[in-house]
């Protein structure tokens, strides 16, 4: 987990991907390592995330994969056969902590309450995703819920309503070490094959 979060911190931004054609997977590598954002979350939204997580693991090694929308068991086993370093989830079900921990997959569970987050903490995961982040109060929200638990060395990485034009907001504060975003490479580009406005969405984050 030590890689994940040292990965996360020096990234800041987690592209957040639904691919539904393989065959785009390596140009879509090739546009984020381009872009100096050397990470992908392929979420089991679609039928190609396993394949794509496969093939970019074998395909492009400099790519750090990540598998996200993690809603079962299954999935969780899926992502981990397909080589992803890292499992992200929108929620937080115990039974998938329970097998994540069991087979020392790392796993970020998504909350959005304190009860979640002290959940959580009882798994001794530190670092979890606050999902809808914008649609619960941004940064307000995450500065206020942050209060009770700041001195557990918990960290977050808030995804939903994550934009070009907000992320840097969620980044000021101490707690947070990464965002979550469709934007760097959003369904839409990737259908159009829009590799170098993807590369270019990457390049901007860390001007």
């Amino acid at each position: 987990m030590n890689f994940i979060i040292e990965t996360l911190k020096k990234l800041k931004v987690i592209p957040v991907i639904a691919i539904e054609d393989a065959g785009k997977a390596l140009h879509l590598a090739d546009a984020l390592i381009g872009g100096g954002i050397p990470l992908a979350e392929i979420t089991f939204r679609t039928a190609a995330a396993a394949i794509v997580i496969s093939t970019l693991v074998k395909e492009r090694p400099d790519l750090v994969v990540a598998a996200g929308t993690i809603l079962t068991i299954d999935q969780l086993k899926q992502a981990r056969d397909s080589g992803a370093r890292f499992g992200v989830a929108p929620g937080s079900d115990p039974k998938v902590i329970e097998e994540s921990l069991k087979t020392d997959f790392p796993f970020i569970p998504g909350v959005m309450t304190p009860s979640e987050i002290s959940m959580c903490i009882n798994y001794n995961l530190k670092l979890l995703k606050i999902f809808p982040a914008g649609s619960l109060g941004g940064v307000n929200y995450i500065k206020s819920i942050i209060g009770p638990f700041a001195h557990t060395g918990v960290m977050f990485n808030p995804t939903g309503g994550i934009t070009r034009d907000n992320f840097r907001s969620y980044l000021e504060i101490p707690h947070v070490i990464a965002v979550g975003g469709t934007w760097l490479a959003s369904k839409e580009d990737i259908n159009a094959g829009n590799w170098n406005k993807i590369k270019n969405n990457c390049m901007e984050i860390h001007h």
